[in-house]
């Protein structure tokens, strides 16, 4: 049998980013030839197996054949027979069909490294338009490479509209495109995967309450960028650079002003209410998807409550800790700086503005370090009981905020 490394360890190593995870794929092998040394089966649709000692994953060359439309509608074969360009042919992205031998030398049979070289995302045959997946991965690649200058190729953009045309993205299941979702928001460049499905037709099919976003105008005095839906990708990019990687903040970044595309034409370019207009599509998005029960509530939070956080050095004490409540903050306590966080990339993800001064975020965090600090135990000492000592420490947290209020702090001047 013959090993290669394969995909993404391949491509990262020549862009000179680290390898997180390395594939391998054993080519004229069969299931029994890697169980006689060692190898632990996992694969369910195919041949996945295990290394008895570094548990890397190593897959049986193999060809698929498309059988029914969605993700699902696929016939592997994995005989022994099969070669690793017959392997690699089935890919995506010519990137990712690449591999290297056991010397480390570079095999490469539809031109990933010229791509690579040429920033280029192409797809590797026509065989791209059977995976409806692959709308998502090219977008959510997108999202991640295109701070190197990478762009799509003209010609696979036009097979993704095929796709989208011909209804294939239809039938994605709404695990899959939450999956890919999720890794995109967690990319450097969340705005590039919004682009991309807007380009090929996807983001109408896939996420409406997006797409409804753009043509929306804003006041030009609060964002020169005007359209709501520029506005968004420039927030979801400012929410991956305060918060890298944190799939949760883009999602609530995604979704905070759905309420936008709502508002009657007459009273354009204002926005009146929006926050409590965009309840109803965040839910509708975050139950269509699958999102995660924390990535729904976080979401619709921060849907309702960032006028507020913009707010507030306007807002009575009272109010503020008013925010803390409905964030549920003293049982769940990082809500507040995730809250936050959403709302200076809101703030700042705006033509311009990106490097503005954020005063309510040292604020807030410092209003609720000083209502954390109150605690039942001197009201218990007191004598106090039940409801009446719920009150107390109300009151208490109330002063403790206005105190950080009235102190020196830049958001109260």
């Amino acid at each position: 049998m013959d090993i290669y490394l394969v995909g993404g360890a391949v491509r990262d190593k020549r862009l000179g980013r680290p390898v997180a995870d390395r594939d391998f794929v054993v080519v004229g092998a069969t299931p029994d030839d890697l169980l006689r040394e060692g190898f632990k089966p996992v694969g369910k649709d195919f041949p996945v197996f295990l290394h008895p000692r570094t548990s890397e994953e190593y897959a049986l060359a193999r060809t698929e054949r498309k059988t029914a439309r969605g993700y699902h509608g696929f016939a592997f074969s994995t005989d022994a027979s099969v070669t690793l360009e017959e392997d690699l042919a089935r890919r995506d992205l010519t990137i990712n069909a690449m591999a290297e031998d056991a010397d480390g030398e570079l095999v490469d049979p539809y031109g990933g490294a010229r791509d690579l070289d040429a920033r280029v995302l192409r797809h590797v045959s026509p065989a791209f338009v059977e995976d409806p997946v692959r709308v998502l991965r090219v977008a959510r690649f997108l999202a991640r490479y295109a701070p190197l200058g990478f762009t799509i190729a003209a010609e696979t953009l036009e097979l993704m509209r095929a796709m989208v045309a011909a209804g294939e993205v239809d039938h994605l299941v709404p695990e899959r495109v939450w999956a890919e979702t999720r890794k995109a928001l967690a990319e450097p460049q969340p705005s590039a995967f919004l682009r991309a499905l807007r380009d090929c037709g996807a983001l109408h099919v896939l996420f409406p309450e997006v797409d409804a976003l753009y043509g929306v105008p804003q006041r030009a005095e609060y964002h020169p960028e005007i359209d709501t839906g520029v506005h968004t990708g420039m927030v979801l990019d400012m929410a991956a650079r305060l918060a890298p990687g944190d799939d949760l903040i883009g999602y609530c970044a995604l979704v905070h002003d759905l309420g936008k595309a709502l508002t009657p034409e007459a009273e354009l370019p204002k926005h009146i209410m929006h926050e409590e207009r965009g309840v109803a599509p965040v839910r509708a998005l975050s139950e269509r998807l699958r999102v995660p029960n924390e990535h729904a509530e976080l979401a619709e939070l921060c849907c309702r409550l960032h006028l507020l956080v913009h707010r507030a050095a306007e807002l009575k004490p009272a109010t503020v800790l008013g925010v803390f409540e409905k964030l549920d903050a003293f049982r769940k306590p990082q809500r507040v700086a995730q809250l936050v966080t959403v709302c200076e990339a809101d703030a700042r993800g705006r033509l311009g503005l990106e490097e503005s001064p954020y005063p309510q975020a040292v604020y807030l965090n410092a209003a609720f370090a000083a209502a954390c600090a109150i605690k039942a135990a001197p009201f218990v000492a007191d004598g106090l009981q039940g409801p009446a000592i719920a009150d107390a420490m109300r009151a208490a947290r109330v002063r403790a905020i206005a105190a950080i209020k009235s102190s020196a702090h830049p958001v109260a001047e």
